[in-house]
């Protein structure tokens, strides 16, 4: 077998060879803030449930990617979730929590605009506190591409991209041709100039700040469509991003729903173990659960 002298064998490199993707790549900490970046004012509408902060934490995930993120995290709850609130001061990013519940005379309907008060509260929040940057309405239960939010950074009005996992089409996406949006493919058009989804347009803060009675409908479809009529911009002038609207970036990713935990019953042998914060942190249910489970099993 032929041996090779240490003249001839190839001298061991003086540091890891990297790829040039990987040295280029940049990685930001948690809540980094770089000077000169336009802000991403992301408003999630959240509610207390079982899989709220496992959702949360997912979407945080993401976002600690990005740097220049102000995150508004707005709840419907009659009271705070401590467990949110406490994640969202530990989490590093740069956050903001509301608490907003829907109005009274909204939650009495069957069919309920669920959402729209929270993100009416953070469009408030934005307008008091926020001169630059863009705006995403961005819920806790879908799945985001980093490289969203760093295209959406540079929306100079209102820009659009397709959303994945949408009714039976699959997707939600304007119509590109040229450059130029010039209609909309999405499984519910119902009348609506912009048949659009929630996730899927963003909008540039001095462009909202302009136009003070910009406001989204508590009507149950059409809270997408009306907010962005409310800002006044043509179909003709919308931004497409994801190169074109070719690319799909976030998706409608639903999590299986979840019942509240049997409640943890301990003995002397648990007792000071780790069980007695585990029992602490395990959704319980929020009253409503035990209602709906009736109604199903027809008890009155």
């Amino acid at each position: 077998m032929p041996q090779t002298s240490e003249k001839s064998r190839p001298a061991a490199p003086s540091k890891p060879v990297v790829a040039p993707y990987i040295q280029e790549k940049r990685y930001c900490k948690p809540g980094e803030w770089i000077e000169g970046l336009p802000p991403l004012y992301i408003v999630t509408p959240t509610y207390p449930r079982a899989e709220q902060l496992p959702e949360l934490t997912r979407f945080a995930q993401t976002l600690m990617n990005v740097p220049n993120v102000v995150w508004i995290v707005s709840e419907d709850a009659p009271q705070s979730t401590q467990a949110i609130v406490d994640y969202l001061k530990e989490c590093g990013l740069k956050t903001v929590y509301l608490r907003v519940q829907m109005p009274a005379k909204y939650q009495k309907v069957k069919n309920k605009p669920r959402g729209v008060a929270n993100r009416l509260a953070g469009l408030d929040w934005i307008r008091a506190n926020a001169k630059d940057g863009v705006l995403y309405f961005a819920d806790d239960d879908n799945t985001y591409d980093i490289r969203l939010f760093e295209q959406m950074r540079w929306t100079r009005g209102v820009s659009m991209f397709p959303v994945g996992l949408v009714t039976k089409l699959g997707v939600s996406t304007p119509i590109v041709k040229d450059g130029k949006v010039v209609g909309f493919y999405d499984g519910w058009i119902a009348k609506r100039k912009f048949p659009i989804d929630m996730a899927g347009f963003a909008v540039n803060v001095q462009y909202f700040l302009q136009r003070p009675n910009a406001t989204m409908p508590f009507k149950v479809g059409y809270e997408e469509d009306g907010f962005v009529i409310s800002l006044g911009i043509k179909p003709a002038e919308i931004e497409p991003l994801a190169y074109n609207c070719t690319k799909i970036w976030v998706w409608h990713t639903q999590t299986k729903k979840n019942n509240p935990a049997t409640p943890v019953v301990q003995n002397n042998a648990t007792k000071g173990t780790n069980l007695d914060i585990i029992k602490n942190l395990i959704w319980k249910g929020n009253g409503n659960e035990a209602e709906t489970t009736h109604k199903n099993k027809g008890v009155s």
